[in-house]
Parts: structure tokens; sequence; C-alpha cells
């Protein structure tokens, strides 16, 4: 290893309010000499790093992107200078981050690296929703999938259904059709669905649906991307509170009418 290079922070910026970093992150940013920000980062999170020069590495599907390969090389270069490099990462750096490229790499070229971890945007749709992911009246886990493979396929649907696991599926909405089709041929229509847009952020959207209207429904209320599609008997537990919420308040409001 070279004792004289810098190090690279792998930083989870989690899903959007700066408020839900951690306490780990505000320390790493304020001692960052460079920041690579990932364009799904809360922009404002530049503002811990008062001292760092900041990079933009954006990364998104479908639009036009930071190769990979060159983000590889700027954390190498820079920790090589003898810099403190922190790579942003909007949600949990873990999960569907790259960071498994990221850190075979880094270590290749002898670079110290440290992680530290967030809320990966699966967890905060479930607190929009106000479910658990796990409830074990209606599943016995959950399963964190992309809906893009490496080689640009799709997953195996059938088997991911036959877990009975709830589905927390990102980078799922350009294939939305696709994969509620694959799903109904195995789970029923009724199954609860949701789409949260923007999940943990202020500009936060959800919707509440069945399998067999998440589509339509979702195309008919213009979400996209960046969003989370949930699947799971699980969900039915914010569907129904929703719906207990809503005739609650129109008999409130029509008993106030009578009035």
């Amino acid at each position: 290893m070279n004792t004289n290079s810098g190090k690279v922070t792998l930083l989870s910026a989690g899903p959007g309010e700066l408020d839900l970093l951690t306490l780990r992150a505000a320390k790493a940013l304020a001692a960052a000499d460079v920041v690579l920000l990932d364009d799904l980062a809360n922009p404002e999170i530049v503002s811990l790093a008062p001292q760092a020069r900041v990079i933009r590495v954006g990364k998104r599907g479908g639009c036009r992107s930071t190769p990979q390969a060159f983000i590889e090389r700027l954390m190498r270069r820079y920790a090589q200078k003898g810099l403190d490099v922190v790579r942003v990462k909007g949600g949990e750096a873990l999960l569907f981050g790259r960071a498994g490229e990221e850190l075979a790499s880094l270590r290749e070229a002898g670079i110290p690296v440290e992680i530290v971890n967030g809320i990966s945007s699966g967890f905060a749709a479930a607190a929009g929703l106000g479910i658990s992911l796990t409830h074990r009246r209606h599943c016995h886990g959950v399963t964190f999938v992309t809906a893009h493979k490496e080689d640009h396929g799709e997953p195996d649907w059938a088997a991911l259904a036959a877990t009975r696991t709830t589905l927390a599926i990102y980078m799922g909405m350009r294939r939305i059709e696709s994969l509620a089709a694959a799903l109904l041929a195995s789970l029923p229509a009724d199954t609860p669905a949701a789409v949260v847009q923007w999940a943990g952020s202020a500009n936060e959207r959800r919707l509440l649906t069945r399998l067999d209207r998440l589509a339509a429904d979702a195309t008919d209320e213009g979400f996209g991307s960046p969003a989370v599609i949930l699947v799971g008997d699980a969900i039915g537990e914010s569907v129904e509170a929703m719906w207990v919420q809503d005739a609650a308040s129109h008999d409130e409001s029509a008993r106030a009418r009578a009035a």
C-alpha cells in the first residue's frame, strides 16, 4: 500500500434531505479535499464541505452520464496525490450504487477506503408510506432488486414472486409495464403495490394501488424516475390505513356540512 496516498470515502448521502445524513457523513464532508458528487444526491450537500473542490459526476439511467471508469480514475488520481476524496452517492452507497466496482479499483491501487452507510430510498419509501417492509403478518423478508441487469436483461420475476417477500424494485419505472405483467403471472391481481418518487425528499410523491393497476395508475398520475416500486401484502397496511383515514375524513366533512 502507498503510505503517502490519501484516502477515499464512499459516502451515502441518503434519499434527499440533509437532516437524514449521519453525523459520520457530515464529519467526512467537512474534512474532504475533493468531493465527487452523484447526480441523485441533494446538491446542497456541498455546503457541508466548504474547503473541498466539487466535481459533479452524474449517473442517471436513460441520461447522459459520466463513465464509471472515468469516475474511478478520478478517485485514484486525487487520492494518490495525498488528498481526502469523498465520493458522494445518493441513497445507500452499497445498494445498487456500483460500490463494488469502485472498491475493487481502489483496493487494486492500494488506496485506503472508508464506507459511510446511509438510508436507502427503499427504506425512505416505506417510511413515507408508514409501513414495515417485513411485517411478519404478511411476509418473512424483503428483497431489494434492480429492474436492470448488467446485460440489460430483466430479473427472473417469477422466482422473485415465489419468495413471497416484499419486493423493493429500484430503477424500474422504464419497465413498469413489463415487470408488472411478469409479476401478475405469479401473484394475485389485487396484490398491494406502491410507487414512491423522490422518496425521503421534500418533493416526495406516493401512489398506492394494486398490481393489476400499477402500470396504468403510475402512468396516469405522471410518476417517473427516480422512484421505488414496492409490491407485496405488507404494502396493504398502508393502503388500508389510507382508505380508513379517507373514509373518516369524508364522514367528518359530511357531519360538518350537515351541522
